[in-house]
Parts: structure tokens; C-alpha cells; sequence
């Protein structure tokens, strides 16, 4: 594409494309303001403000008026434009001649229901306000059912109230939304040649479920060989693609070779629930590792950098997703179990303390340890003389406090704390 330069004698003209509510505006402010930010969102305001009486078309108007009422330069407006634009905001024209000239085409945000619905804007907003925000939108904008069960409707139909006449009727303005404009990546061709015929029905891959497939690209960072892997695990028993089920797969895949989901889970700790920066300590230390890698690079690295095994991966996963724990905690029970199991992560062994964990509210890396060394002090107490001298004798973390807190460690104990620090 040519690049056009933006001059402030350009001319631009508004064309209203829609309807837009006074929801809209709120809906502009809550949902999309955090993706695109107050730049692009005033531009929007700015140029349906140009509009005339009749909200249908603009005067000409120069780029150096929106330079005036926004108080920014031309580079900022292009940018805001450009996320209004693949927001599906607006739609640009440009016609190149002495003074260059533009056509801005204005579209309606998407209704809520819509927004919270769609795929890829749904993950970006969670991503961006993070997870109190997101579930306090969510809940603004809930639907609210009253039970009308022991009432009669009693509603009028049109024909019911109006007669028909003659009478010329202007047509109404019809509200518009553009769809996210996405270029697909994926080769549909190859993905119908790769699953034999029976298997997948031919009506599968209609319009909605290519939209879907798109928008998992783009989200999860997936090429057409993985999409044919997916839609494989994702087929019903008539042949068609189940959305959620392949939803849920791309996830798990973005999960397995990530050690997160792009935007519901972090990939790292929270910054909100990592220690102050400044503690130089040992254990300081080893918190942060524990707080600023994801688990799935922890994990590898204790396997010295060969990806985990799928079963040690499905642990992961479960960890993370269905007990919802923070990275970090993952990492301090991974590390946990690992010395205490002889570098064993044993299924049943790893549920039954990560369900404890999650029951106690476990939610930073430093809770995890004082709990772990806790229950490691609970079960010497509680066991008879011969299990305590097992116990006792038995490897443990690094992290302890009384392994980290001498004044000389073992030799292997260094090598141990050195390698753990490397991370």
C-alpha cells in the first residue's frame, strides 16, 4: 500500500453510516476507551460533532481544525484513526490531488451483549482492565430478568394499532456495525484436503465457523497444520465443529506451549500480588524467580530445557485453569514437589496439596512457602520417632529458612540455590 503523508491542509469530510446512542457513547467509554485509549475515542466524538443538523454529512473540514480541538498533532490523530478503523469504527477513504482529500465513514460500537461475545474483543478487554474491572463491567452491563410468569402480555402488533395509507415514508437510517476486519492466514483448501472425506461435514466450515477459526488465529497464534490438529479433536459425532470444544482446545494448545493464556491467565505473577522490588536477600531471590517466570518455562527448565512432557503439561493445565492458582504459586509447588517426591511430579500427590493451597486462599509466592514449610513442621510433630527421623532426613527446598538462613550452606546446596537462581 502507498504511504500517504498527513498534511493539516488536507481535507476530510464525515459521513454518518449509522445511529449512535447515547449507550453508544457510554458503551465507546467503557469497553473500547481501554483498547484504543482517550485518543481514539475523542476523535470519534470529534468527527460525529462535525456533523450537520441532520447527522448525515459534514461540511469540509481540514485536518489542522481536528489538530485545534484535540490539541495533538497529525501523528497521533493517524493513530487514532487507524484504531478506529480496526475497531470497525469507521471506514477511511482518500482521494490523492493538490490538497488531499478524505472521507470518513462513522459505524456504531457494538452493543454490549455483542462486545462481551465477541471473541477477540472480549480477550483484549480482559486483558487490558485485568480482572476486577472486567467482572465489575461484565456485571454493569447484565441483562435484568423480572419473572412475568403470572402475567398476561397484553402487547398491541402493529397492524393492531395503525392503519396502512399512502402516505410517503422517509426511510430510516439504518444502525450499521462494521465486523473486525482480520486477514486470514489460514488455508481453508488445505484444512478440508487434510480431513478425509466422512469425517468432516461438508457444511461445517460455513461462513460463522471460518469467522471463528480467524479469530482464533489471531488470538492464539495458530497456523493452518494446527487448525486441522484442532478441528480433528473438535468434530461431533454428524461431522460438524463444536465452537466451544474448539475454543477450549486452542486454549489448552496456547496454554501448553506458553505456560498461559494470552490474556485470562497472567504470564507471569500479577504485579499487584509480587514482593516490593529491593530485597537482595536469598530467599529474595528465589521469591523472584518465582514471581517472574511462567510455569511452563519453570518447569522446563527443570527438565534443563527440553519442553515437558504432555502429562506433566495436562497438570499444568489443570492447575492453572481449573484451580485458577497464580503462576508463581504453580512454580513454588512444582519446585516443592519435585524435592520432596525425588523429582517425581506425581498426579494424585500434587492434587491433594494444591487443593489444600487453594482452599487456604494461597494467592502469592511467599504464602505458598511459609504454608509448605509449615505442613512440613506440622507433619514432624504429629509423626511418631521412627516417620519424624524419615521425615526429618528427607530432602527439602532450598527455600526453607532454615537451609537459606545459615551462614554456610552445603556444597550441594549452593549448587542447588545457583541453579535455581539461573532460572
Amino acid at each position: 500500500m502507498k504511504l500517504i503523508t498527513l498534511l493539516p491542509a488536507d481535507k476530510y469530510v464525515v459521513v454518518n453510516k449509522t445511529i449512535l446512542t447515547e449507550i453508544d457513547k457510554k458503551n465507546l467509554i467503557n469497553l473500547y476507551e481501554p483498547i484504543i485509549g482517550f485518543a481514539s475515542v475523542s476523535l470519534y466524538l470529534t468527527l460525529w460533532s462535525d456533523l450537520d443538523s441532520l447527522e448525515l454529512m459534514s461540511k469540509d473540514f481540514t485536518h489542522h481544525h481536528l489538530m485545534s480541538i484535540l490539541k495533538c498533532g497529525l501523528d497521533i490523530i493517524k493513530q487514532a484513526r487507524e484504531a478506529l478503523e480496526a475497531m470497525g469504527l469507521m471506514k477511511t477513504y482518500y482521494k490523492e490531488g493538490n490538497i488531499n482529500s478524505y472521507v470518513y465513514e462513522l459505524y456504531s460500537p457494538l452493543q454490549a451483549s455483542e462486545f462481551f461475545n465477541n471473541p477477540i474483543l472480549n480477550i483484549v478487554l480482559y486483558n487490558n482492565v485485568g480482572e476486577d474491572e472486567y467482572n465489575s463491567l461484565k456485571k454493569m452491563y447484565r441483562k435484568v430478568n423480572v419473572d412475568v410468569k403470572d402475567y398476561v402480555e397484553i402487547t398491541k402488533t402493529l397492524n393492531e394499532t395503525f392503519e396502512s395509507t399512502s402516505m410517503t415514508v422517509i426511510e430510516a437510517r439504518q444502525r450499521e456495525v462494521l465486523p473486525l476486519n482480520i486477514i486470514s492466514n489460514i488455508d481453508f483448501d488445505m484444512i478440508v484436503s487434510s480431513i478425509p472425506k466422512g469425517i468432516l461435514s461438508e457444511k461445517a466450515l460455513n461462513k460463522r465457523m471460518r469467522d471463528l477459526i480467524n479469530n482464533l488465529a489471531f488470538i492464539y497464534d495458530l497456523d493452518t497444520l494446527k487448525v486441522v490438529e484442532l478441528i480433528r479433536s473438535s468434530l461431533n459425532e454428524k461431522g460438524g465443529i463444536d465452537k466451544e470444544s474448539l475454543r477450549k482446545n486452542a486454549r489448552k494448545y496456547y496454554q501448553f506451549n506458553h505456560g498461559n493464556l494470552p490474556t485470562l491467565i497472567y504470564r507471569t505473577q500479577p504485579e499487584y500480588l509480587k514482593t516490593p522490588m529491593g530485597d537482595n536477600s536469598k530467599k529474595g531471590r528465589i521469591i523472584g524467580v518465582f514471581e517472574n517466570t511462567t510455569p511452563f518455562d519453570f518447569l522446563k527448565s527443570k527438565y534443563h530445557g527440553i519442553n515437558p512432557t504432555s502429562r506433566d503439561l495436562k497438570l499444568l493445565e489443570y492447575l492453572m485453569i481449573d484451580l485458577e492458582l497464580n503462576p508463581a504459586v504453580v512454580n513454588v509447588l512444582i519446585d516443592y514437589v519435585l524435592k520432596k517426591n525425588d523429582n517425581k511430579l506425581n498426579t494424585n500427590y500434587v492434587e491433594t496439596i494444591a487443593g489444600q493451597w487453594k482452599r487456604a486462599g494461597v494467592k502469592t509466592a511467599k504464602e505458598a512457602m511459609d504454608l509448605a514449610e509449615k505442613e512440613h513442621k506440622k507433619m514432624l510433630k504429629n509423626s511418631d520417632k521412627k516417620n519424624a527421623k524419615n521425615i526429618k532426613e528427607a530432602p527439602v527446598p532450598i527455600w526453607f529458612d532454615k537451609q537459606i538462613e545459615k551462614s554456610r550452606v552445603s556444597d550441594e546446596e549452593a549448587r542447588e540455590l545457583e541453579e535455581l537462581l539461573k532460572i
